[in-house]
């Protein structure tokens, strides 16, 4: 596997961390792309490789690529037309990881066979400390052979992979996996936020939450985040809205109902209205806490 050259598309934290993982374990990375030319050239400085102008140059430079977009529009745009990822890529692998409708997914998957080329969904499951780690969880779907080939390199940015079969399947699953944290994240930031407002000690609530029914991984990774307003971002508000709206579209098409996704979806816009979709998934808990859009600044990273 090493002895193919790997490129990227979409440069941000996730992006950029699984370039320099693979850099660092010997991998040759030939090209990256992002919109924000700035952000793509200072990663391809520092990992000695093309700061592609246009998306061809990346599939020129590269035998297999991952993408690490933001949305369905912006999937939908670098595999459309004919300045995108897929002129002159027969032959190519395609591994795209965003988060996105099932349907993106399959809609990729098939304008890649059409051009030779091939196409998985690697859905992540985990964040910016994993990226760069390695330590990634993947839900992978696409065709079982293709998978099979490219699985030496997932393996070497993840700590686990779950093949679930087709690149919808695998979108779908990863809909759910977040529709269901973000209801934990919210379910926790209304708890500690009436908490507070009873006056209870929250560090004492956190405890008793953990060894009870109300444990959550949430509880691990964003409970002193909302109680001490420190909302340094790995997984935004913004992205949590827009992959809460994926999970209730398919519910929507599914005929299911699915009021607490709903609810969810509605907390994580509100942040957006206000100003503060950037910040970090916790920073829900600035709509939930006594006082808090009023008060003293937040402490988020930027």
């Amino acid at each position: 596997m090493k002895q193919m050259t790997i490129g990227f598309v979409g440069t941000g934290r996730m992006g950029a961390n699984m370039a320099r993982r693979l850099a660092d374990l010997g991998y040759s990375i030939g090209a990256v792309y992002d919109p924000h030319e700035t952000v793509a050239a200072s990663l391809a400085l520092e990992l000695n490789c093309l700061a592609a102008k246009s998306l061809p140059e990346v599939t020129a430079a590269c035998d297999v690529i991952f993408t690490v977009v933001t949305d369905d529009d912006a999937m939908r745009e670098i595999f459309s037309g004919g300045e995108s990822l897929l002129l002159g890529s027969a032959g190519r692998v395609f591994i795209n990881c965003a988060t996105v409708g099932p349907e993106v997914h399959e809609f990729v998957a098939e304008a890649s066979e059409k051009a030779g080329a091939f196409a998985l969904a690697a859905c992540m499951a985990s964040s910016i400390p994993q990226a760069r780690q390695g330590l990634l969880y993947l839900i992978v779907g696409g065709d079982v052979a293709v998978y099979e080939r490219m699985k030496p390199l997932l393996e070497n940015i993840s700590a686990s992979l779950r093949y679930v079969g087709g690149v919808g399947e695998a979108a779908k699953v990863k809909a759910l996996v977040n529709m269901v944290m973000n209801i934990n994240t919210a379910g926790l930031a209304e708890g500690l936020g009436l908490g507070a407002s009873l006056g209870l000690d929250l560090q004492m609530l956190k405890e008793v939450f953990s060894q009870t029914g109300a444990n959550s991984r949430v509880l691990e990774t964003d409970g002193d985040d909302m109680i001490n307003r420190d909302h340094e971002c790995f997984f935004s508000g913004a992205h949590a809205a827009k992959d809460s709206g994926i999970a209730n579209d398919l519910a929507g098409m599914a005929g299911i109902s699915a009021p607490l996704s709903h609810a969810t979806e509605i907390q994580y816009r509100k942040m957006i209205e206000l100003g503060i979709g950037g910040l970090d998934k916790s920073g829900v808990a600035e709509l939930t806490f006594p006082n808090r859009m009023a008060s003293a600044p937040i402490k988020s990273g930027f």
